[in-house]
């Protein structure tokens, strides 16, 4: 993870890192990004209770809540964990107006530039931004949106430039900070699709070592996996032809087979939807080796094929993503994507002593 981010800094250059570490640091553990990120500018993230846990961690530089406050009484926890907060809505705007803090709010205020999600319209802008600054407890520190296209070159939908500009002619006269690029924006666009100025970049998956984007692959960006599912070899067994394997008997084998079962499967994080094909890393006693996933993935196993690694045996390591197995290779394979893969990992999947 902090080789990671110094790949984001060396594209950044003076610009400042907001690293993102929202949903448990992408499923790594926000006390394991407090330690990896030390270098970053501050870190972003959506819950409170995730600002706490960086807190006691002992981060003590900036932490940006992504989506705000919800409540009113949230602020109690901004005040004490000094975190700046995004307004995105004029509902959090009257939240504001009612505040009486001790010391100002430092605010990053989001405009919709076509993500269509949150964020002032264009309409709203002169309006939000003029509020806001009416309060004298209220420090506007940067103007930001959210790419909707960063990782997309075909030209349809807004791109990072156009995105840019409708920034920028929200409130014309700002000359302060501004927050825009994500990954994708910061991998893979060049420096003159942003235009000069005060940048804070908040790059997120990319400081997990996958892909912001498909088919680039993590390692041609000089990123590094940051997290491995592993496993072991619960069973092998072997099949006559025509025999099946596992649940509605998806895969029947078309020639005498060794199959592996894996301790592993959807209630450990692995899609249920990986077809029979997704790539597999077994390590035997003679070596490592690529092996098929094969049949549907169930709550707690998958099987392999093992026919052509006779090597392998019960016991053996077992990785599902990782050094070998890319997880972005098997998220494509399951028709999603590495950020889900990895921040849906559950519980009963993190480390654990062997």
């Amino acid at each position: 993870m902090a080789h990671n981010l110094a790949q984001a800094r060396a594209r950044a250059g003076a610009r400042g890192i907001w690293a993102v570490v929202k949903a448990n640091a992408y499923g790594h553990g926000i006390e394991n990004a407090v330690r990896a990120f030390a270098d970053a500018d501050g870190l972003a993230l959506l819950e409170t209770d995730e600002a706490q846990r960086a807190r006691a961690a002992g981060w003590r530089k900036p932490i940006l809540l992504l989506e705000g406050v919800f409540e009113h009484r949230d602020f109690a926890l901004v005040a004490e964990l000094d975190l700046t907060v995004v307004v995105h809505g004029f509902e959090q705007i009257a939240m504001l107006e009612r505040l009486r803090p001790a010391r100002p709010v430092g605010v990053y205020c989001k405009f919709d530039t076509g993500m269509n999600r949150l964020g002032f319209a264009a309409d709203e802008a002169r309006a939000a931004f003029d509020r806001l600054a009416a309060l004298a407890h209220v420090r506007i520190e940067a103007l930001m949106t959210h790419l909707a296209n960063a990782d997309r070159r075909d030209g349809s939908g807004p791109s990072v430039t156009s995105q840019w500009q409708a920034l920028r002619a929200r409130i014309p006269q700002w000359t302060g900070a501004w927050s825009v690029s994500n990954s994708a924006a910061l991998f893979l666009h060049p420096a003159d699709d942003v235009p000069a100025g005060m940048e804070f970049v908040r790059p997120g998956i990319a400081l997990y070592g996958a892909s912001p984007v498909a088919g680039i692959a993590a390692a041609d960006l000089g990123l590094r996996p940051a997290m491995r599912l592993h496993s072991r070899l619960l069973a092998v067994r072997d099949l006559a032809p025509g025999q099946p394997v596992g649940y509605g008997s998806r895969w029947t084998a078309q020639r005498p087979s060794r199959i592996g079962i894996v301790a592993c499967g959807y209630a450990d994080g692995y899609p249920r939807s990986a077809p029979d094909g997704t790539p597999v890393w077994v390590e035997s006693a003679a070596g490592g080796a690529r092996v098929p996933l094969v049949g549907r993935v169930s709550m707690d196993m998958i099987a392999v094929d093992l026919t052509d690694m006779p090597s392998a045996a019960c016991g053996d390591a077992v990785e599902l993503w990782g050094v070998r197995i890319g997880v972005d290779e098997v998220a494509e394979r399951a028709g999603t994507i590495g950020y889900e893969l990895l921040s849906g990992l559950p519980a009963r999947a993190r480390e654990r002593p062997e």
